[in-house]
């Protein structure tokens, strides 16, 4: 896990594009090695729809999550999880017991808006 108190620079947080999208389509995803659920985001005219993995099954079914917006790092290198290349990751917190739960905004805006 990384050091909470290594600084890093403005520079350097600004390297991670972090975007909101919305959930346009969700399903289970047995194939996994760690219970999981296959997203398919919206991240606007400018990225586009990306697939991703997320295993966030203590909290959401996939018809829990449809239309739902969420924030992604859409700047990391795709990464090969079992039978699916996930293209983004999808941002989320551990709660007390170590399930995650998913960061979503509290306003609307529109997808593909960048975190600042």
């Amino acid at each position: 896990m990384a050091d909470p108190t290594a600084e890093i620079t403005f520079d350097d947080f600004m390297k991670v594009d972090i975007r909101k999208g919305t959930v346009i389509r969700a399903e289970p995803f047995p194939e996994a090695r760690k219970p999981a659920i296959k997203l398919w985001v919206d991240f606007g005219s400018e990225i586009g729809e990306r697939k991703s993995s997320a295993q966030i099954t203590q909290h959401y079914t996939p018809e829990d999550l449809v239309g739902k917006s969420v924030l992604g790092v859409v700047n990391f290198p795709p990464r090969q999880i079992g039978p699916m290349r996930s293209e983004v990751l999808i941002l989320g917190l551990y709660d007390a017991d170590g399930n995650v739960g998913l960061i979503m905004p509290d306003k609307d805006t529109p997808d593909g808006a960048r975190l600042c």
